[in-house]
């Protein structure tokens, strides 16, 4: 019976062993919240409510801040685009008289050509023009 007696310990002492390791690490999880919950107290109680206001109006004017940078960096970035597309648009406006000029040289050009060949031709056309007007206007 003895070696009966002494199984009966060991696995006692098993047992015993199994639940003081499973206590132990209840403890250990279980005191996790808790000493988070702890340090968050703590903490809160270093913040009074003005300070916390004083800390949100901070951050709050360092985000609007950056806003009001990123707007200034676009509206220099839209300046320099708009710019640049009046640049081309006055270049464009330039070509566009140019070759107005040389089409009107042009036509002045081609319009003293025919005038100096056909001046008579002109003139009794004229006067054609006239006379069925009036021949019109008598009928």
């Amino acid at each position: 019976m003895g070696k009966l007696k002494s199984y009966q310990e060991q696995l006692q002492d098993i047992v015993e062993k199994g639940i003081n390791a499973a206590e132990d690490q209840q403890k250990k999880l279980a005191s996790k919240p808790f000493d988070y919950a702890e340090k968050l107290e703590s903490e809160a109680r270093e913040y009074s409510v003005k300070t916390l206001r004083k800390r949100y109006n901070g951050y709050s004017e360092n985000l609007f801040g950056q806003l009001r940078s990123l707007n200034s960096r676009f509206g220099s970035f839209a300046a320099e685009l708009v710019a640049k597309l009046e640049k081309e648009a006055v270049e464009g406006a330039d070509a566009v008289s140019e070759a107005a000029e040389d089409v009107s040289e042009a036509a002045q050009d081609a319009k003293k050509a025919v005038t100096a060949k056909k001046p008579a031709a002109r003139k009794t056309s004229a006067r054609k023009t006239t006379a069925k007007k009036n021949t019109a206007a008598t009928a």
